[in-house]
């Protein structure tokens, strides 16, 4: 690097000296080298600047966590509020609330509508921290989030308790697969002694109806935003230490597999400037990855692939090691009204929102060994999709009619393709499909 450096400023005074005793031939060679130095320098100095980062130590078990719960409840807050208390023992960088939510839209609107990641660690951990959001609206973002933890935190808000997103994060929390979480009443500054333990009784009883050990689960009290404005130590940063203390101990670290074949869904796409000479290589939070285990959150610089070539949704993955299907056979639980499902049954061919990972498609359905399905019934389902998504046999997803959630299922067989007659079916208008299942019939 610094011979071209020195290059770079000794060629004009070479080309000075050398004019007297070279032809015109050899000073344009000497005019395009140093051009040639000058073009080269951006990509030597980006390359020595991604060299600079910081190196990712693994010295400490990693586990990914996040926050769910109804919207506005205090989920970002108390990302911020983590990262304020860990930040004064030298373990986290400080990120504000605006830092989390840095979207114009998210600024605008004061809401969580894309799923932030930030790190941060204790004595014990290092963590991936997931916000979700909590607005109905935003319900396809809180799945992806989810579908990245091994734990979760669960807030609520001690001045409204338990509401619909409380209950509907909570539920597809469990559907996706995350058994371990803790819970942080907060906004308790707000309201009186007698409130916080009726919402502390209300989430217990929560907690035991979807399945979790609501009499154990570690449920802690206090307000982020004190924690945040280094207000009253107790309710502020002492709760928030107790919430770590509960997280380190409460949820386990996780087992990787990670002798099965690499795979890592696609979450963002973003566009680098001048990525045509940035260095290939991975990252975890912006440090240098030597190498990538299962449950790390990483960003892949790839090269030689254009931007609109890669979406939401796609995987990469060691070639021959997954393929997409269209066409699979499912076991599905149907919510029940009580659990924020339908209060009327379904019948073969109606259409819903298939969510898996980071994808989600328009799926068919069609009812198997049965006319129709009730509210909360376990059933077989035939689903075919209206493009192939990549899957396996034994992977989890959540079916959504609209903006609620219909059921939780598990890919148990993969059938045949679809093919052409039967992918018009899928893609077709309600109306049209029932003349052509007419005249199929007749």
């Amino acid at each position: 690097m610094a011979s071209l450096v020195v290059a770079r400023f000794l060629a004009p005074a070479a080309n000075r000296t050398l004019r007297h005793i070279i032809n015109k031939r050899s000073i344009a060679r000497i005019h395009n080298y140093a051009r040639t130095l000058q073009i080269s320098l951006p990509d030597q100095t980006q390359r020595r600047l991604y060299s600079e980062k910081k190196v990712f130590e693994r010295n400490k078990p990693h586990c990914n966590v996040g926050t769910i719960g109804h919207v506005d409840h205090g989920k970002t807050t108390l990302t911020a509020a983590l990262t304020k208390v860990l930040a004064d023992q030298k373990l986290a960088k400080l990120r504000g609330y605006a830092d989390i939510d840095n979207a114009p839209e998210e600024k605008a609107r004061g809401i969580t509508i894309n799923v932030a990641h930030i790190e941060y660690q204790t004595e014990k951990r290092h963590y991936g921290h997931t916000d979700c959001p909590g607005h109905a609206d935003y319900i396809k973002n809180m799945i992806t989030g989810a579908a990245q933890m091994d734990g979760a935190i669960m807030v609520v808000a001690a001045t409204d308790g338990v509401m619909p997103q409380t209950r509907e994060h909570l539920l597809l929390a469990k559907q996706i697969g995350v058994k371990h979480l803790v819970v942080f009443i907060n906004k308790v500054d707000a309201a009186d002694k007698e409130m916080v333990e009726l919402v502390e009784m209300e989430i217990r009883e929560l907690l035991n109806e979807m399945g979790f050990d609501g009499d154990n689960v570690p449920i802690i009290t206090g307000s982020a935003l004190c924690a945040l404005e280094g207000k009253d130590p107790e309710i502020g940063k002492d709760a928030i230490l107790k919430l770590l203390d509960a997280i380190d101990n409460y949820i386990p670290t996780p087992e990787r597999e990670l002798d099965k074949p690499f795979l890592l869904p696609i979450e963002h796409v973003y566009s680098i400037p001048g990525r045509g000479t940035v260095v290939t290589g991975v990252e975890m939070f912006h440090q240098i990855l030597d190498e990538a285990q299962a449950g790390d959150q990483l960003g892949a610089l790839v090269r030689s692939v254009k931007r609109e070539e890669i979406k939401r949704g796609m995987v990469m993955a060691k070639p021959g090691t997954v393929k997409s299907y269209d066409n699979i056979e499912t076991q599905v639980y149907v919510l029940n009204k009580e659990e924020g499902g339908r209060s009327k049954p379904f019948t073969s061919y109606i259409q819903l929102q298939m969510f898996c990972r980071t994808w989600d498609t328009a799926v068919q359905v069609i009812v198997v060994d049965k006319e129709m399905v009730m509210p909360g019934e376990d059933s077989k389902l035939i689903l075919k999709m209206v493009k192939p998504m990549v899957l396996e046999q034994g992977q989890r997803f959540t079916l959504r009619d609209g903006m609620q959630t219909l059921g939780t299922g598990v890919v148990t067989k993969v059938l045949p393709p679809l093919n052409d007659e039967e992918r018009e079916l899928v893609t077709a208008g309600k109306k049209a499909r029932e003349k052509k299942l007419a005249k199929m019939n007749q």
